[in-house]
Parts: structure tokens; C-alpha cells; sequence
């Protein structure tokens, strides 16, 4: 057998070393901001065409070591505040978590006291005034069905970037913003919304988490009365992800079809009546029916990151992200949107369309 032949990568795709077998990382583009212009560089000259096409890209190498743990230690700082309540509730909710978890533990909004409620950097066990654990959640093992060694954490801190002066200098990074208004053709915004904000999620697998994956849907179906599209959500890995942690996956080319409104899904949530029919970047009909779950579609990747890698994907992007398969580990990242519609058009609402 001859020796294997490196063949040069294709626009937005990294490879490994020639000596080794080709391992494609398909829409990963890196940065280079020791350059004038890091966006006119060479190597991002196909990335605006990949984006169109594919509905997503990832960005490698615009923040440095040092910021990245800057990042990793003001949230964690945020998590252990939201978790002990020396916080507003404002930082924390129950709005995206697992309905299932919701019942097994007997918490609603209004039970929250102060906060959201996964679990992080508590002892175990340790009891409010209230009688529920410092997390929100009664303690582990109280006919909850959470192991009585469950570590203490928060999946959700919302508003982070509040909390978080690394959080904020990621989102509104000059570099990221300059992308962004290349892509969506217009000027761009970020979401006023006083319920999220840029938000920090934590996944983890066990029971006691309440955000370990989500299904098939696209951002846009969350908001589908507003006229605030195109949009681009982003998310700033601070794990690496892999089948082992849990990863994202994308249909390519699907922010291209006319995804209808959420009129059938898993929560059984009502739509409201003012809510747009479809929304995509053309007329075309989707080839088949967004899953309700987890299903697999013909034609998904999986889409892997790097610690610190910035992933863009479209709002009408059809999406979804796998559970661990490992119990010890986390899937941390923080994650918001930028809009290039009409600003005054938006207003709160959220539907709560994908599974859980």
C-alpha cells in the first residue's frame, strides 16, 4: 500500500499534519489579530460564502489564554453567586430548563426565592432558611431523584455579561461585531431583553442537572411574531466539546428554507397568533419535518469545538445539541444574539418550542 497523499484542505476547513491521516474540521476558520486587518486576511476569504451556504461558522484564535480564563473565572464567580443568592434574582431563572427536572424537584419561578437552578461550587446538601437546598432545589436525596453526592451548580446565569466585565468585552468584541454586520448585511444589535441577556449555561448529563441537551429547532422559531431578523446568535466555548462532553449539531444549508413556526411541538406551547408563518432566507420548503426530539436528519454534523472557539450560526439554522456520554464532565459556554431587523419591533417573548 503506497503512501497516503495530504490533499490541500478546502476553504473553511483545518486539517492535521500531512504526515498524519487527513481529520477535516469542516467551517473552522482562524483568526490571525497580530495582522492590520485580521478580517481581510488570506485564510477568512472564503469564510463570508461558507457562512451563506452553510449557516454557520467557527472562529479560531481570536482571544488569547489569558482572556479565555478570565472568562472562565467570572463566571464561575457568577455561578457561585446566583447559587448562594448574594445576587439578584434577575441572574438566574428556570425559563430554559428541563421541564422533567422542573417536576421532579417541585420547583416553578416562583419557588426560586433567588435564583435559576442547576447546581455549582456548593457543599452538598447545605440548607437555606426556606428548607430547599442553596441551589433552589430541595436537597439531594429528598425524594428528588438526585443522588445525595450531587455536587451543587447553576446550568443558567443570565445577564453574565453584568457580572462578567470578561463576558461583556467578548460580546461586543470589535471583530466579532465588524463579522457580523459583514454577514447580515445591515447595521446589527444585540438583544435588550430584560429576561436573558448574554447568557453563561453550564451542561451537564446527570439527573440532578436541569440542561443537558436540546432539540431540533432554530432560534428564530423562539421569537416568531418579531420583525428583528436576520439574526446571528454566537457562543464563546470555554470547554471543548466532543461525544464525551457533549457537542452541537447543524444541518448545513437549512437557514436557507422556510422553517414554519412552532405550531406543533414537543412542550406543546401555544403559538401566538401574530406569529409569522415560516421564516428562512428563502421560500424553499423544508425536504422533511423538523424532528420533535432528537432524531437524527439526513444530512447533520456534528460540529466540534476548541476551548475558546467562537462559533456564528444563522437564527434560522436548524439545530440541536447532544447529552454526554461521560458523567464527570461540563459543556460550558456563553451564548447571546445580534439582529439586523427593525429594533423597534422587538418586544419579550420566548416559545419555548425544543425539547429538553
Amino acid at each position: 500500500m503506497g503512501s497516503p497523499t495530504f490533499v490541500p484542505a478546502p476553504a473553511g476547513v483545518t486539517r492535521g499534519a500531512p504526515s498524519m491521516p487527513a481529520v477535516a474540521e469542516v467551517g473552522v476558520f482562524v483568526v490571525d489579530t497580530t495582522l492590520p486587518d485580521p478580517l481581510a486576511a488570506p485564510a477568512l476569504a472564503d469564510l463570508d460564502d461558507f457562512y451563506h451556504r452553510h449557516g454557520f461558522v467557527v472562529l479560531r484564535g481570536l482571544h488569547s489564554t489569558a482572556f479565555l480564563d478570565r472568562v472562565e473565572r467570572e463566571c464561575g464567580a457568577a455561578q457561585q453567586a446566583v447559587l448562594a443568592g448574594t445576587v439578584s434574582e434577575r441572574y438566574g431563572s428556570t425559563q430554559y430548563l428541563d421541564a422533567r427536572y422542573l417536576n421532579r424537584t417541585g420547583l416553578g419561578r416562583a419557588d426560586l426565592g433567588r435564583a435559576d437552578l442547576g447546581r455549582a461550587g456548593q457543599a452538598d446538601g447545605v440548607t437555606g432558611p426556606s428548607g430547599r437546598a442553596s441551589n433552589g432545589t430541595k436537597p439531594a436525596g429528598a425524594d428528588t431523584g438526585i443522588e445525595a453526592d450531587a455536587e451543587a451548580y447553576v446550568n443558567y446565569v443570565e445577564h453574565v455579561e453584568e457580572l462578567a466585565p470578561a463576558v461583556r468585552a467578548a460580546a461586543t468584541h470589535p471583530l466579532m461585531v465588524a463579522l457580523l454586520r459583514r454577514l447580515l448585511g445591515a447595521d446589527v444589535w444585540m438583544s435588550p431583553s430584560e429576561n436573558a441577556g448574554v447568557v453563561f449555561q453550564d451542561a451537564r448529563p446527570g439527573r440532578e442537572s436541569g440542561y443537558s441537551r436540546i432539540g431540533w429547532h432554530s432560534d428564530w422559531q423562539a421569537m416568531p411574531s418579531l420583525d428583528v431578523w436576520p439574526g446571528c446568535a454566537f457562543t464563546l466555548h470555554v470547554d471543548a466539546t466532543s461525544p464525551a462532553n457533549g457537542f452541537l449539531r447543524v444541518v448545513p444549508g437549512s437557514h436557507r428554507w422556510a422553517t414554519p413556526a412552532p405550531y406543533r411541538n414537543i412542550n406543546n406551547v401555544a403559538v401566538p397568533a401574530d406569529a409569522r408563518p415560516s421564516g428562512g432566507h428563502t421560500d424553499a420548503e423544508p425536504p422533511y419535518e423538523m424532528p420533535l426530539g432528537f432524531e437524527k436528519i439526513p444530512g447533520e454534523i456534528a460540529v466540534y469545538a476548541e476551548r475558546g472557539d467562537l462559533l456564528l450560526h444563522d437564527a434560522y439554522l436548524w439545530h440541536s445539541a447532544a447529552r454526554a456520554t461521560e458523567n464527570a464532565t461540563t459543556r460550558r459556554h456563553v451564548r447571546a444574539g445580534y439582529y439586523s431587523g427593525d429594533p423597534a419591533s422587538y418586544r419579550d417573548q420566548f416559545i419555548k418550542n425544543a425539547a429538553r
